[in-house]
């Protein structure tokens, strides 16, 4: 039988073929008046895609080099931060910020479980420089409440907040300019259905304020140095100048979503993103599985608790050798308790509804329990129809 190898992992995603025919075909010189006019309507869009009037950057780096860049640029060593962590990624804030010297506060929650907002404002004081939280902690494909943290952190005046949407944007509705967040970040190879390789973010006023009176090093990664060379329509360092010509296909594509409008755009790939995922969990849970994540799920993937006794590598194992298709394991000391399947992307309906059907038979095989096969997917057209009939 064919096996036409399919992503389900949350990055890198499905690719948009427009990008991929834009990126095979560019080759301008970044130092050209071509590519400046190609950096500038990328940037232009991006502000509108994230939904800001701050200033956009993007990075030739992964979605962890703006991350970095989000330590070096706003704190000095000693500074107190605040990271809230629920999972592998909020892990990696404590980490940058051990790193460059920082004093570290943390509000945690089990993986699997949401931030607590009140244990957040418990937490919060005066002194806390930063504070560093993921949208969407896609190790276990839980979402954080960014718009209750943003109003405890607005409430204090020197306060900066930090959010990696890099999962999020694109799968998930914020307010960047009217929650108060200082930095967003989004990665090349989420949402916007092109390759690893361009991280981007949003940046406050207040944020380039801070950078002014911070002493981390930085060199690479000098936030100010990008903005102003930004304002040239030219990138400090070498750029990956294809991945440009892929993004802004991307964002065309987006548009075109939105009739024209990149914001409706925008729109309707949260929107498609969110009933993907609706429908992921109900065909799961039709089938037996139980979330991992069951009460703040994300729309970018849905995590699913392996079946006692069977370690979820065999799930992944048996999806790839039967049908090509990938989906992710658990993450360090998670693997082997969970798998999850991704929904952002160039990802829609059909491809839902062939991962659920590929899961009625990667579960009968590797339990080797009767399995009415189309339940999943009975399920999953359920919630479609539903949605669609309102």
């Amino acid at each position: 039988m064919l096996k036409k190898n399919r992503l389900f992992t949350p990055g890198p995603t499905p690719l948009l073929p427009a990008a991929q025919n834009a990126m095979a075909a560019y080759g301008a010189h970044h130092r050209t008046a071509d590519f400046r006019a190609l950096f500038s309507r990328v940037l232009a869009d991006l502000k509108e895609f994230i939904g800001t009037k701050n200033d956009v950057l993007v990075l030739t780096s992964s979605g962890t080099g703006f991350m970095e860049a989000s330590l070096t640029n706003l704190t000095s060593p000693g500074d107190k931060v605040l990271v809230l962590t629920a999972g592998k990624f909020g892990e990696r804030w404590v980490s940058l910020a051990k790193a460059f010297g920082c004093a570290i506060e943390t509000v945690t929650a089990p993986y699997g479980e949401t931030i607590p907002v009140d244990e957040v404002r418990a937490k919060l004081k005066p002194d806390i420089r930063c504070v560093y939280v993921q949208a969407t902690e896609s190790s276990t494909g839980a979402r954080h409440d960014v718009e209750g943290i943003s109003k405890l952190v607005r409430a204090l005046p020197d306060t900066l907040l930090v959010v990696d949407g890099i999962t999020g944007l694109g799968t998930t509705r914020f307010d960047v300019d009217g929650w108060g967040i200082d930095i967003i970040i989004g990665g090349s190879q989420k949402a916007l259905m092109i390759p690893p390789g361009l991280a981007y973010g949003a940046v406050s006023e207040r944020a380039w304020q801070r950078m002014e009176q911070t002493k981390s090093p930085r060199y690479y990664f000098d936030l100010r140095k990008e903005r102003k060379a930004a304002q040239k329509g030219e990138t400090s360092y070498t750029p990956a100048t294809s991945l440009f010509a892929g993004l802004a296909a991307a964002l065309d594509y987006i548009r075109q979503m939105g009739e024209g409008n990149l914001t409706a755009g925008r729109d309707a790939l949260v929107a498609n993103a969110e009933m993907c995922a609706a429908m992921t969990r109900a065909g799961v849970e039709a089938l037996g599985y139980k979330l991992f994540t069951p009460k703040s799920p994300a729309a970018a993937l849905t995590a699913v608790a392996s079946p006692t006794g069977i370690d979820s590598s065999t799930i992944v194992k048996h999806f790839r050798e039967k049908f090509g298709a990938v989906v992710a394991n658990g993450q360090a000391e998670m693997k082997g308790q969970l798998f999850r399947i991704a929904h952002l992307g160039y990802y829609d309906y059909m491809d839902t509804v062939g991962v659920l059907a590929a899961l009625e038979h990667v579960t009968a095989a590797v339990t080797g329990k009767a399995v009415e096969f189309g339940s999943a997917v009975r399920a999953a057209q359920e919630v479609y129809a539903r949605a669609s009939s309102s």
